[in-house]
């Protein structure tokens, strides 16, 4: 019998259910995976809270990777046996086995193992339009703050920063992380915990702030964040983990230099498959060459969600997450 990760009512960790799965054969347009590993993002949280909100009873994740074991009527470019990773929506990564539409997945090169596409496939497109979408006048000798550096995203935007050239400034919260995060590239590591980082980071730049800062964090980091960035530079409200930003003052944005502030998703960055396809192949890439390591440093059962999200939202995981089948 297969088995999901499933909710019935928005909660805290507690309301996450393994159950008992049906997975029944893929329709037209429709494939059926086996999974291997399936990735954990705090953005399962939004979930799972109703921060994201979505009808009760229905399934958890967006992440997985593994194997195709069937195809439906009209799916071309794929076949059974395929290996392959994706991200995104439906809901329902949280299992052993899915149906799913085939234009969710992308194929998984024989260079990445499946452990490794289910921790880094979100965080690495995430990784990648951030710094190739975003802001594309970033070039060599530019200033980044990056929140969160030691978590999945951070730890690859920063090696992803450094082979382009650019300073990377991390904020971190514990002696852990602040060694991680430089052992991954960071030039700077800012310990959040106990320094003012809008304070830090003008005297690391010389009093002129940085060109971009990529903020996770959300509520707490906004107004350090906004305080930052140089004159003419870019707040990207990428992630909410304290809590969503507060109503953006238009006034303050040309009192603090004419800032620019965005909130993009990663759903409109994949959307078109070209797209999708020519950053996946640029992460993939820098993934198989060793250019850039994925840390996958928590290791959970499916049984055991309800313990992986409490170490979510504890900030006690570094890296990347993932489920193993």
């Amino acid at each position: 019998m297969h088995k999901a990760v499933r909710f019935h009512e928005i909660g805290g960790p507690e309301v996450l259910r393994y159950e008992d799965a049906v997975v029944g054969e893929p329709g037209p347009g429709e494939v059926r995976v086996d999974h291997v590993a399936v990735g954990l993002n705090f953005a399962d949280t939004y979930f799972r809270t109703g921060y994201y909100p979505v009808k009760p009873t229905c399934g958890i994740g967006v992440e997985g990777a593994g194997v195709i074991a069937a195809v439906g009527e009209g799916v071309e470019g794929f076949q059974p046996g395929d290996r392959v990773t994706y991200t995104g929506s439906p809901l329902g990564a949280y299992s052993t086995a899915r149906v799913m539409p085939v234009g969710s997945l992308i194929k998984l090169p024989e260079t990445i193992a499946f452990e490794t596409a289910a921790a880094m496939t979100m965080r690495g497109l995430t990784s990648a339009y951030l710094l190739r979408r975003i802001c594309p006048t970033l070039k060599s000798g530019d200033t980044v703050l990056l929140h969160a550096a030691a978590g999945g995203v951070g730890l690859i935007v920063t090696q992803w920063a450094k082979l382009l050239g650019l300073n990377v400034i991390g904020t971190v919260s514990n002696e852990a992380k602040e060694a991680l995060a430089r052992a991954h590239g960071c030039d700077h590591v800012i310990r959040y915990d106990r320094e003012d980082v809008a304070k830090r980071v003008r005297e690391i730049t010389d009093g002129v702030g940085v060109d971009v800062v990529y903020d996770s964090v959300g509520a707490a980091t906004y107004a350090s964040s906004l305080d930052s960035v140089k004159r003419r530079g870019m707040l990207v409200c990428v992630g909410t983990a304290s809590g969503p930003i507060p109503p953006i003052d238009a006034l303050q944005l040309a009192i603090k230099g004419s800032l620019y502030v965005t909130r993009p998703a990663l759903a409109d960055y994949i959307a078109d498959p070209a797209e999708r396809a020519e950053l996946a192949g640029e992460l993939f890439g820098h993934v198989a060459a060793g250019r850039i390591k994925i840390e996958v440093n928590q290791r959970y059962e499916l049984a055991d969600a309800v313990q992986a999200h409490r170490d979510l939202e504890a900030r006690k995981t570094t890296g990347s997450s993932i489920f193993v089948i």
